[in-house]
């Protein structure tokens, strides 16, 4: 007499919740890269190797150290900074641009913070490139 086991172990695998994980970290993705866009400024990046221009911009803003600031050659406090760009900005109304120079030591926030003033009162934003120090050539690769 056979005693047969009613009890078989199934040694397949289901795919469905994997793919399932699959899909839901995918639309997760999807949408946490569509929220991120919407937060950005916009920012003019300077371009290498142009011919100057002859309109002179309207504020020249340079942050030189941390809590240092000047104004189209003048020292700002940065808590009177928008203020006087206001100012600046009401004496120069055909263009509202502000021309940013921001040294390497200078914290980011501080950046930013110019860049929202900026941006509440909508005038355009564009981050000018450092001069270079004099007698600095560039650097060229050797083949």
């Amino acid at each position: 007499m056979a005693i047969r086991s009613t009890h078989k172990v199934d040694a397949g695998f289901s795919m469905s919740s994997m793919t399932d994980l699959v899909f839901l970290l995918l639309i997760f993705f999807v949408i946490v890269s569509t929220m991120m866009s919407p937060f950005a400024l916009p920012v003019e990046l300077p371009r290498g190797r142009t011919t100057p221009s002859n309109e002179l911009p309207n504020v020249a803003v340079r942050l030189d150290a941390p809590g240092s600031a000047t104004l189209n050659g003048k020292p700002v406090r940065p808590g009177e900074l928008e203020a006087a760009m206001a100012a600046e900005m009401a004496e120069n109304n055909v263009n509202k641009t502000v021309i940013l120079q921001v040294a390497q030591d200078v914290p980011t926030g501080e950046m930013v913070e110019v860049m929202n003033i900026a941006k509440r009162n909508k005038w355009r934003v564009i981050l000018a490139s450092a001069p270079k120090p004099p007698g600095a050539e560039p650097a060229t690769t050797q083949p």
